[in-house]
């Protein structure tokens, strides 16, 4: 049983915790996270989602994605969901969020992370995850439009890769 801490709208936890595929109640919404992996030839690490997920099943998605379970701080979460979809084990301590968006149920914290990995290497959570690659925004963007991947705005994705340059995001991997 996976439980979900709650928040009001201003993102204060409330104590309260609801069981996932629950109902929010009225003015309560929960954290998830999405991490955006990319290599230093400036492509992102996507994942073609297990066609026995719930949501979205068989499509790509971006590198990582998932909900934030209770007692998760957001880059626990992020690190958490990093090692279990993808084997990938790295300290996110230090890590903010490069961005939040805020959706009807919650809050959506945005990871962009610079790591070089060797695909072969990756242990993907087969419940999750059935292949990896990289991808550039031109491949990604084109995914979108032959309905294979899911259907985030051009522009979204245009801005993961911009900003993946951005130093206050990686001045740990750049310096």
């Amino acid at each position: 049983m996976e439980l979900f801490d709650l928040y009001d709208r201003d993102r204060i936890p409330t104590g309260e915790t609801i069981e996932r595929g629950q109902k929010l109640p009225p003015g309560r919404y929960h954290l998830v996270v999405h991490i955006c992996v990319f290599n230093r030839a400036g492509q992102m690490l996507i994942q073609l989602r297990s066609k026995n997920k719930l949501l979205w099943p068989g499509l790509w998605d971006v590198s990582v994605g998932g909900a934030a379970q209770k007692g998760d701080l957001s880059w626990q979460a992020a690190q958490r969901e990093l090692a279990e979809e993808l084997g990938i084990v790295t300290d996110l301590s230090q890590v903010r969020p490069a961005f939040t968006f805020n959706f009807e149920r919650g809050f959506d914290d945005i990871y962009l992370i610079e790591l070089d990995l060797e695909l072969d290497k990756l242990r993907l959570q087969p419940e999750e995850v059935t292949q990896v690659s990289w991808a550039d925004a031109e491949c990604i963007h084109a995914l979108i439009e032959k309905g294979d991947f899911l259907p985030y705005h051009h522009s979204l994705i245009d801005l993961f890769f911009d900003l993946r340059f951005t130093p206050r995001f990686f001045a740990e991997k750049r310096s």
